[in-house]
């Protein structure tokens, strides 16, 4: 404790000191009473019974409003009009495809944390290529397991809301989540949650021994008179009058004659054996199927584990990923007749899935997050028809290219470890040994990838570790997507409406542009939202620190979201 001598201290000094200590005082006072403002803001007025959340596979933002005036009651306008729900909500990260999208929705967390930085890498120690959520050490249950295949998170580097929650009841807490895809059911899952996903080859739900050893009871009896089978030679059709779909691209854009996106509706599922087989479970996800099927297991799981009316009183979540819609923006991308009309068909879906909820749980006990992984560029065809500079970018030509130029520049072949989309892995040792550094290597070849057709910006592995990126939007963006021990050596960007892809039809995602990162993000519960529009700027890392806010929770070890305080009551 600083102490002093009044009588022996000049008084000017000795009456700067006892102002210091007066303007310290009134500022402890002034802390106190904010701290007891703020304890007095929302508070949570009692616990959700069931936290849902819902993770729509692929769907841009600008969907949602687009055919609004379209949707039924019940499903999505239910959530807008009853629901805390922003348009100027983002997947904040420079890759934004499936697995990353799914990790940031409980964890809050961005990539160089997480630690998920794909849904496949290059792991530069092994020179393998890895998985998100591979784990060799467990299998699917009851199930063929291949080496790659999705059975746990031993990837995931942070705790998720759910993993807190369980901590925090003593594992009373129930935390499952379903998802046509093991990504989106594993990294919704986190740590300590159950994670079931669809097996495309019997199209049957499973878990894998991460997990548990068997399958629970209830799971048996929903498999057991073959749901997955009865879709069989059913045709997707309108489910609106055709002239609903006027201001949608033109079939002969998206799904032109002679490619891979051929097919219009109807689209009939079927295969060529003439019954029920991988070839026909695999077709069940482009198209509004598999979302029934993920729902009505997701009502089972509700049923069989007393999800939302757990005998010990405690909170349980519950996540469901539906992962078709990414399925048919990528076949025929997002401004074209069959994504409408599967939007509105899943619409329909949800409508019928949360008076479930309502029923079985109610939806005043209940709290509702809706969001999506992803958003989605347009067809380059479809671009280009409006006077867009868009196309495919071939990764691995681009890559020879560089190669090549590389060994033109420096005489040393193969200086290219890996090309893995947007990453660049560069053999340091090859030019290390004739004095050339590595900063030499990263700037020589950024320079000519800058100049590649269809690439709009690179960054270095040099700029990353240094802080050395700009400080724009773009770049930040990327520097939360970048891993210092996954991710590779040169990173590159796509200009607008490009992205790498080599095939002669459909689109993709993966930039971090507005179209690829705008997505929806919707709360729902009276007791702890209020309802409305909102625009503030959000982020689906949001969602984590909201809920453990609610919760009272401990955040996920990795979150870095805000309290979204405007939307609480």
């Amino acid at each position: 404790m600083l102490k002093f001598n009044s009588k022996n201290t000049p008084s000017k000094l000795r009456r700067g000191l006892l102002a210091g200590f007066a303007t310290f005082a009134l500022s402890s006072h002034c802390y106190t009473a904010l701290a007891a403002n703020l304890s007095q803001g929302p508070q949570i007025t009692k616990a959700p019974k069931l936290i849902l959340v819902l993770v729509v596979d692929g769907l841009p933002n600008e969907q949602v409003q687009r055919y609004r005036h379209q949707f039924g009651e019940g499903g999505f306008k239910r959530l807008l009009e009853q629901g805390a729900w922003f348009g100027n909500a983002h997947q904040a990260h420079g890759i934004t495809v499936t697995a990353v999208g799914h990790s940031a929705v409980l964890t809050g967390a961005y990539p160089y944390q997480h630690g998920i930085i794909g849904n496949n890498w290059f792991d530069p120690n092994t020179s393998t290529s890895v998985y998100c959520t591979e784990d060799r050490q467990h299998t699917y249950i009851g199930t063929e397991t291949k080496s790659s295949d999705g059975t746990s998170p031993a990837n995931l580097k942070v705790s998720t809301v759910g993993d807190e929650l369980r901590y925090a009841t003593g594992n009373r807490s129930k935390v499952l989540t379903v998802s046509g895809k093991d990504r989106g059911a594993i990294l919704l899952a986190g740590k300590t949650g159950t994670a079931y996903m669809l097996m495309k080859k019997t199209g049957a739900f499973a878990s894998s021994t991460y997990y548990m050893n068997q399958h629970p009871a209830w799971h048996t009896a929903f498999h057991a008179s073959k749901p997955q089978d009865r879709f069989y030679g059913k045709q997707w059709t309108n489910v609106l009058p055709e002239h609903a779909y006027h201001d949608d691209a033109h079939d002969d854009v998206v799904a032109p004659a002679n490619t891979t996106s051929s097919k219009r509706l109807p689209y009939t599922y079927d295969s060529a054996s003439g019954k029920p087989d991988a070839e026909y479970y695999e077709k069940l996800f482009t198209g509004p199927y598999v979302d029934e099927l993920t729902l009505d297991f997701a009502n089972a799981a509700i049923d069989g584990e007393k999800l939302g009316n757990n005998p010990t009183g405690a909170t349980d979540i519950l996540g469901v990923s539906l992962s078709s819609h990414d399925y048919v923006n990528h076949t025929w991308g997002p401004e074209s007749k069959m994504s409408h009309d599967h939007l509105q068909r899943l619409d329909r879906l949800l409508a019928k899935f949360l008076n479930n909820v309502d029923k079985k749980v109610g939806l005043d006990n209940t709290l509702v997050v809706l969001t999506a992984d992803h958003g989605f560029a347009n067809v380059p065809e479809f671009s280009q028809s409006i006077k867009r500079d868009a196309n495919r970018l071939d990764g691995n030509k681009m890559s020879a290219a560089l190669n090549q130029h590389l060994f033109e520049k420096f005489g040393v072949e193969k200086l290219i470890r890996k090309w893995s989309a947007p990453y660049f892995f560069f053999d340091y040792s090859k030019v290390e040994s004739k004095g050339i550094t590595r900063t030499e290597l990263e700037n020589t070849a950024a320079r000519f990838i800058l100049n590649y057709q269809g690439v709009a910006s690179t960054y270095t592995r040099t700029q990353f570790e240094q802080g050395q990126v700009p400080n724009d939007r773009i770049s930040r963006l990327v520097q939360r997507a970048w891993h210092k021990q996954l991710s590779g050596d040169l990173m590159v960007v796509v200009k607008p409406y490009w992205y790498f892809g080599s095939t002669n039809s459909g689109t993709s995602h993966g930039t971090p542009y507005t179209y690829d990162t705008n997505v929806p993000l919707i709360f729902m519960g009276k007791p702890w939202f209020k309802a409305g529009a909102y625009s503030n700027y959000a982020e689906v890392m949001d969602i984590a620190p909201t809920l453990s806010h609610l919760l009272r929770l401990r955040l996920p070890s990795g979150s870095e979201g805000r309290v979204l305080t405007e939307t609480l009551k």
